[in-house]
């Protein structure tokens, strides 16, 4: 009987008492379908389920849908591309609202630095707004931004069209 009564792992809850991670979050929320897709394409699922902690910057369906024609549809074909994308979109570390307001930049596990502004009291990633924070997993924070934000070289293949589907194979 007292054995019976103890949790088992997949029962337990971190700290905070949540017990979803940042992937389940995304999948279950039902405005990340895209970025799902993108994280299942690319093989990222796993790595952003495991023990972390992330800070996810996380594009909506609607973000992806901004991006021109075919660019989304081109990413999904070139997972190495995808993948750099992705990963700029996560910081190492779970980094709350209130302490992302305090920094200037973050370092993205894709390597690159994403730039930090906060203007009359709104925070930008990039050329991202950050329109919710702080929605906490067992393994990191989402903030949801209302841009798909690219690292150096895909915002510059992107510059033009023609190069962009170019270089995407489109």
């Amino acid at each position: 009987a007292i054995a019976a009564s103890l949790a088992t792992p997949e029962d337990a809850m971190d700290s905070m008492g949540v017990s979803k991670t940042i992937v389940d979050i995304a999948i279950e929320d039902g405005r990340f379908g895209t970025l799902v897709t993108a994280l299942q394409a690319a093989g990222l699922v796993d790595t952003l389920s495991g023990e972390g902690p992330f800070t996810v910057f996380a594009p909506t369906d609607d973000a992806f849908a901004a991006l021109p024609d075919g660019v989304v549809a081109g990413l999904l074909e070139d997972v190495p591309a995808l993948t750099d994308v992705l990963t700029y979109h996560v910081v190492s570390g779970s980094v709350l609202a209130e302490q992302v307001i305090g920094l200037t930049s973050a370092t993205t596990l894709q390597g690159e630095d994403v730039t930090v502004a906060v203007n009359d009291g709104s925070v930008m990633i990039d050329d991202a707004n950050v329109i919710i924070t702080d929605i906490i997993g067992s393994n990191g924070v989402i903030h949801v931004i209302d841009a798909v934000i690219l690292p150096s070289a895909i915002a510059a293949s992107l510059a033009t069209p023609e190069d962009a589907m170019d270089s995407m194979g489109v």
